[in-house]
């Protein structure tokens, strides 16, 4: 029986280990604490709120935040993603961790509603300040519920702890439609902004008010698109072939709910944009081809630029919640910047490079202002500024100040003159030879794992960007109201673009656009909602989006059965100036680059794959992607749920169709399979 609970993580819970710190950083941990003694002042609702942070933000080695977005047609890695390749992904007995079926931290913050809440109910705690921590778990359960709800689709709304027995337990796990998680995680989200303030202890290292609204947005633009775009399918309540319970959508109606997201989407969208000042960037206003982005003016006193890479995120407005770091005094560091500027294993692909407009408004195609991509310079020139800032070239400054070696002798440090493409490591790669920018700071590491830049989790913009679709949808992706056209106004100026939108949307040609997301459901969505969306990629580059967005939207419906071929591709090596530059240490890379598809290949063949390096087609033998390239079937729009859930909870271990819960549409339950038909 303590088996079984132990497998759902749903159990009735003590106190474990806790960890606090006001403004976010990991400090020593608490002394083992019971219920007896815990609870009775506002420094353990703040310690234990903190303690069930889980943000996606990077420490110690690796360079999370850099590569947020691998694994996309944004950027890659030196190795792709299984779930490009249908049959490949196959569902697992067990996770060794990061089951997507786990309820250690639902169970957790349900433990607190439980026996926390009736401390304050009762007076035992009177400092007023306690409620801005309650709101914190609020807000920590509706993340808690999000991140199943992208992942798993219907889930189970569990509000209490339970006890360790099978039944109530077996009942617990029945999933519930995914418009009613949507809905519970709204209504945890509208508690939280009841009780949160906007100037906690910590400041903007803790959740705030401002932050819930932002969730809120995202929540609810997440399930009306995602209702929209997947509707008559398996994978929306009630569709064709949804394996629920048809007792409970009986009273669905899958416009109604999508209408319902989209007030929310809009409503929590402008509450926060009326609450949050817009950040600057003195980038904009410059008039050269080439932004000087060695210039300190438009770098580290750039407040736009600043934000992802300053050591304190505190005074940007738009930031909403940040991560801090002090190696010195807490040793809690990253090495997002010593990876940054080595390359990182990834690299912006060819195709979002491409989806940059031009300073005119124009897409590349359409605009006189292109000077095409013979060089790495020239992709720059007279581009949207955010391409400008947030992609680096050849000779750049990146540390302002002059290095010195042990004999006193002062050098510069700049980037070679050519991208490291061919050389090993991986983690000093720059996969695609586009290499980010995004995070830099002006500080010089010799060392990984030490540096201090803040890292940003929320950023007010996201709920510009979410109001603008948000109303599009609403019209059927044909117009957009006049708020949305004011917000959309206002990102374009800040990227240094002009402010009609009609400018681009007149210049659209779908047919020549190399992005998923002009597709909805395999079918062209309009040149407006297109650019909507082209917007959205441009302004959350790097930021961990791009995945979500694409399934959302049913962006990659047209990839299934590999009738549209796509491979995301690099820069222009083969017809370029690239191959006579050298990397940091001397060698013309055009010595190094070996492109025969054997297997000491280190680039793409120029005969086979043409000019662009094609990073998954360099070697051709045992390399699934080199023929197949990306590809796509509906099951891998959800994660399969591994098979031990269906055996615990079902009345045998061999029956499994006598489960409470059901598999996710198009997989199957039975262990290391692929989704049917593959």
């Amino acid at each position: 029986m303590k088996a079984f609970g132990k497998y759902l993580f749903i159990l009735a819970g003590g106190l474990t280990t806790l960890s606090s710190c006001n403004d976010f950083l990991d400090m020593e941990p608490l002394d083992a604490v019971t219920p007896e003694t815990f609870f009775y002042s506002v420094s353990d609702y703040a310690a234990y709120a903190v303690a069930h942070y889980n943000f996606t933000t990077p420490s110690g080695w690796g360079a999370d935040f850099l590569r947020a977005d691998n694994g996309t047609d944004n950027q890659i890695s030196t190795s792709y993603s299984n779930q490009w390749l249908p049959g490949e992904w196959r569902t697992t007995e067990s996770y060794s961790s990061g089951d997507p079926w786990d309820f250690e931290q639902i169970r957790d913050l349900n433990y607190f509603f439980e026996v926390a809440l009736p401390h304050v109910e009762n007076g035992d705690v009177q400092d007023e300040t306690v409620y801005h921590y309650i709101g914190e778990v609020y807000f920590l359960r509706a993340k808690a519920y999000f991140d199943k709800l992208r992942t798993l689709g219907d889930f189970p709304i569990v509000t209490e702890t339970l006890p360790d027995e099978m039944e109530p337990l077996v009942a617990a796990s029945k999933r519930q439609p995914r418009h009613k998680v949507a809905r519970f995680i709204l209504e945890d989200l509208d508690r939280a902004i009841e009780l949160l303030t906007n100037n906690p202890d910590g400041g903007k290292n803790r959740i705030t008010q401002n932050a819930a609204y932002l969730l809120k947005s995202r929540v609810a633009l997440y399930e009306a698109s995602w209702l929209t775009y997947h509707k008559g399918t398996a994978l929306v309540p009630g569709g064709p072939g949804w394996p629920g319970d048809a007792a409970d959508v009986a009273d669905f109606n899958i416009d109604s709910e999508i209408s319902f997201f989209l007030q929310q989407c809009k409503e929590a969208s402008l509450a926060l944009v009326n609450a949050v000042e817009f950040t600057t960037n003195t980038a904009a206003v410059c008039e050269d081809e080439l932004v000087p982005t060695d210039d300190d003016q438009y770098k580290m006193s750039n407040p736009y630029f600043a934000q992802f890479s300053d050591n304190s995120l505190e005074a940007y407005p738009e930031i909403l919640l940040w991560r801090d770091y002090d190696q010195d005094q807490f040793q809690i560091s990253h090495s997002n910047v010593f990876y940054t500027r080595r390359g990182g294993n990834t690299g912006y692909t060819r195709q979002f490079v491409e989806t940059f407009l031009c300073r005119d408004g124009l897409p590349i195609y359409a605009s006189p202002l292109y000077q095409g991509d013979a060089t790495l310079l020239d992709v720059r020139k007279n581009r949207d500024v955010r391409l400008q800032m947030f992609m680096m070239t050849p000779d750049e400054v990146l540390t302002p100040t002059m290095l010195v070696d042990g004999d006193g002798v002062e050098w510069p440090d700049t980037l070679a003159e050519a991208p490291n493409i061919v050389n090993t490591p991986a983690e000093t790669r720059c996969v695609t030879g586009y290499q980010v920018r995004k995070g830099l700071s002006d500080n010089w590491y010799r060392d990984g794992n030490t540096g201090d830049e803040g890292i940003p989790v929320y950023r007010a913009t996201e709920a510009y960007l979410n109001y603008i679709e948000a109303s599009c949808i609403e019209s059927g992706g044909n117009s957009i109201d006049g708020t949305a056209e004011r917000l959309w106004g206002d990102l374009r100026e800040r990227a240094g673009l002009p402010r009609d939108y009609r400018v681009t949307v007149n210049a659209t040609d779908l047919s020549r656009e190399s992005d998923f997301a002009v597709y909805s459901a395999g079918r062209q969505v309009s040149p407006l909602l297109y650019n909507i969306r082209r917007e959205r990629r441009c302004e959350l580059a790097v930021e961990g989006f791009r995945m979500d967005d694409l399934r959302r939207w049913r962006a990659l419906d047209q990839l299934e059965g590999g009738s549209q071929k796509f491979w995301p591709e690099g820069i222009n090596l083969w017809e370029s100036d690239i191959l006579e530059k050298c990397l940091s240490d001397g060698t013309v890379l055009g010595t190094l680059v070996v492109g025969d598809e054997s297997s000491s290949a280190n680039v793409s063949s120029y005969e086979n794959t043409g000019k662009y390096l094609s990073p998954y087609r360099i070697i051709r033998d045992n390399n699934l992607m080199y023929e197949r390239g990306y590809e796509w079937c509906e099951a891998h729009y959800l994660t399969p749920i591994a098979i031990r859930h269906f055996r615990i909870t079902s009345s045998t271990t061999t029956d499994l169709g006598t489960s409470t819960i059901y598999q996710n549409p198009g997989w199957p339950t039975e262990a290391s399979m692929p989704p049917v038909g593959y």
